[in-house]
């Protein structure tokens, strides 16, 4: 089972945490990372993008920028901007978005319950990405990026799930700030022995965790501690852990560049052979199972004809329909990983940027998907199953900034 453990979490000074926590590092590029530390200084965006701050032509992942990033954490440290607190604590990390509340420990995972399997994952990782968590890890000496975990609310989650939102309820606010993307960010420390004591029991039950993103962050911390055999503090990871029920998962939505080099009337023919094609729908699919398609102006609902989905946790899920009956077979995208034909947009940004990027000329054709459900990704990991690439978008996003876990001297 689960053992979390409280950590001396180094934070933002409380007054100053409007102006420190940041978007994750990994959601911009680095021109975006640029133009905010521009206009926002004191983001933590100088640990976590440090790219952004060495000449446009260095190496991104270089020497120099890892160098930047400790040197930019230390005096962060150094002046006062960031904390440590002074015990190891567990704290609540509160999101609030479009009326939902999203509430999670922030506590530190064990790399050995990791290892072991009974905090799952469903996705691969990429060697550079993976080897760029490590790097920027052993340089700073800490862990500034969260990896975020989810857990089934109900069943052997339902105690830990009440917990969390009885604690959010009702513990004192060390700041709450609202972001330029209407989120509101709220951060609740918890140093009690009792309530320690009483947030680890409830965990130990659940029956496990579940990465929702951070497969490479948790990847980087399992080499890091059996690099230094989980000396000071290595054999834990930065984690925030969330009940499923609070959580809202986006869909995925794709583009593609170009047919194949097929026509309009046949690549629709190819479409219509394995799924049922009604033209001008609205853009929303209805359901699972259901797929919007923008092409020749207009927007057409599809569903699979009878056959074509399998039963297994991972070709049933809608991403692998339409990518194991249209993107690879009629449009070439054999491996979405590595294939430059094909975009993600995340459902963040809604149907119109799909079907403008169609009238603009700048891609072929646009599916939307319906949302994977997370009943769907624990199913995947429960099975040591992998999900295809980008079939996941959760909103809102966890802020870089709000804690990091420093490695003791």
């Amino acid at each position: 089972m689960p053992q979390l453990a409280p950590f001396r979490g180094v934070r933002p000074l409380d007054a100053l945490a409007g102006r420190i926590i940041a978007p994750p590092y990994d959601v911009l590029d680095r021109a975006e990372a640029q133009e905010i530390l521009a206009r926002q200084p004191d983001s933590f965006l100088q640990v976590t993008r440090a790219d952004a701050l060495v000449a446009d032509d260095a190496d991104m992942h270089g020497p120099e920028v890892y160098a930047t990033a400790r040197a930019r954490l230390d005096q962060m440290l150094a002046d006062g901007r960031l904390t440590q607190d002074p015990t190891a604590a567990f704290y609540l990390y509160s999101q609030t978005w479009k009326g939902r509340t999203q509430v999670g420990l922030m506590a530190g995972a064990r790399v050995a319950d990791y290892d072991a399997g009974v905090i799952k994952k469903h996705e691969l990782t990429r060697p550079d990405k993976e080897q760029d968590r490590v790097d920027h890890i052993e340089a700073l000496d800490a862990q500034t990026g969260l990896v975020f975990l989810a857990f089934r609310s109900e069943g052997t989650g339902a105690v830990a799930a009440e917990l969390l939102e009885t604690l959010a309820a009702s513990r004192p606010i060390a700041w709450s700030v609202a972001t330029d993307d209407d989120v509101t960010h709220t951060l609740q420390p918890i140093s009690d022995a009792e309530t320690i004591a009483q947030l680890q029991r409830a965990f130990a039950d659940v029956d496990a965790l579940y990465v929702a993103d951070g497969h490479h962050r948790s990847a980087a911390a399992s080499r890091v501690s059996a690099a230094h055999s989980g000396q000071d503090g290595r054999d834990h990871f930065l984690a925030g852990v969330f009940p499923d029920r609070h959580l809202e998962v986006l869909a995925y939505n794709r583009l593609v560049a170009d047919l194949n080099g097929l026509t309009l009337d046949a690549f629709l023919a190819k479409v219509d052979a394995v799924f049922v094609r009604t033209p001008g729908v609205s853009p929303v699919p209805t359901g699972r199972g259901h797929w919007t398609m923008y092409i020749d102006g207009k927007w057409h609902g599809l569903t699979a004809r009878p056959g074509t989905v399998p039963t297994d946790p991972v070709g049933s899920l809608d991403v692998a329909v339409l990518q194991d009956n249209v993107l690879a077979p009629i449009l070439g995208i054999d491996n979405p990983r590595t294939n430059t034909r094909i975009t993600f947009v995340g459902g963040i940004r809604g149907h119109k940027g799909l079907s403008e990027a169609v009238e603009q000329g700048k891609v072929a054709v646009a599916f939307h998907l319906h949302p994977t459900g997370m009943d769907q990704l624990f199913a995947v990991a429960d099975a040591d199953r992998l999900m295809p690439p980008k079939s996941t978008w959760f909103e809102p996003k966890l802020r870089g900034g709000v804690l990091a876990h420093r490695f003791s001297k």
